[in-house]
């Protein structure tokens, strides 16, 4: 009977460990970020406003994507929010994004699906990595393979009237002072016309609790 105290102990500390591991990481739960205009780096134009963040750290990371800091394979993830205060749809279907930086640097988001088949050193220099060249099979416990990475990634189409969305972007490279969002190729959905381009920066850092309230409109 003496044997069956500490196997009881022990059970009982492996489930408060789970418990607490799983209280830790919220990578599973709805993510709703504040609205555009929150952020300290966005930008408005008309009737809708743009804010990109930037996730390095692992408080920032470990919420969303789990285990996975993906900055420790190379590649950054950035949130886009897209706030239309307007009267019209908006078409995202053809909307394109680069991470813009000085000296020339343009980088075109990665595909969620491509992610797991990077060749990318733990400590990446600052340019874009390259895909591996054969199509190797993903193996398990690959860090950018998680199931997060797909589901949080930017998947909008159309964006109506008051409404907003949101998404991440995942760009192979380091993060980059004074760096931006470009945006291009959103259309009107009556007149198929393209509207506009944007440069959204991304000096906000990526907890969500440090976007500010939306300063009252003058």
């Amino acid at each position: 009977m003496r044997a069956l105290f500490p196997i009881a102990l022990l059970l009982s500390l492996i489930a408060i460990a789970a418990w607490s591991g799983a209280a830790a990481d919220n990578s599973t739960q709805p993510f709703r970020p504040a609205p555009a205009a929150a952020w300290p780096s966005h930008q408005t134009i008309g009737d809708v406003t743009f804010a990109s963040v930037r996730y390095e750290s692992d408080a920032d990371t470990r919420p969303l994507f789990g285990k996975a800091n993906l900055n420790e394979h190379g590649v950054l993830p950035v949130l886009l929010i897209i706030d239309n205060k307007g009267k019209d749809n908006l078409l995202l279907d053809t909307m394109h994004i680069e991470f813009t930086a000085s000296g020339g640097v343009r980088i075109e988001p990665t595909p969620p699906s491509d992610l797991p088949y990077l060749i990318s050193p733990k400590n990446p220099v600052n340019r874009p990595g390259l895909p591996s060249p054969i199509p190797l099979p993903r193996k398990r416990g690959n860090a950018l393979s998680q199931v997060e990475i797909d589901s949080r990634a930017w998947g909008a189409k159309n964006l109506l009237p008051g409404e907003s969305t949101h998404g991440f972007f995942y760009f192979q490279t380091t993060w980059r002072r004074s760096a931006y969002i470009y945006i291009s190729g959103i259309r009107d959905a009556r007149t198929q016309k393209e509207l506009f381009f944007a440069e959204v920066p991304m000096d906000a850092p990526g907890d969500a609790g440090d976007a500010a309230p939306a300063a009252p409109p003058k």
